[in-house]
């Protein structure tokens, strides 16, 4: 019984060295990718007649409805930019 746990954990840890000892992760292209979507946010608060970064926590309940649509845009285009960040690279 013992055995078998352990053999599971040294699979698991085979399998996982082999995954991540092949892949290069793109550090840059999740910068870069990063950086398009805080100008995308940008472009979003201007085109809503806002400056980005002027909505602060203390009014969060009296924001614009734009405003907290473009703040959920720029969240799901930042988590996005993880797949970037685990992308191969070559």
């Amino acid at each position: 019984m013992r055995f078998l746990f352990v053999a599971k954990i040294v699979l698991f840890a085979a399998v996982l060295a082999a995954v991540t000892g092949s892949a290069a992760a793109g550090p840059i292209a999740y910068g870069i990718c990063q950086s398009g979507c805080n100008a995308i946010a940008v472009a979003c608060y201007a085109s809503a007649g806002l400056t980005f970064g002027a909505v602060t926590a203390g009014r969060c309940f009296g924001a614009p409805a734009a405003a907290v649509a473009c703040n959920l845009a720029l969240g799901k285009c930042m988590a996005c930019c993880i797949a970037a960040g685990f992308a191969p690279t070559f």
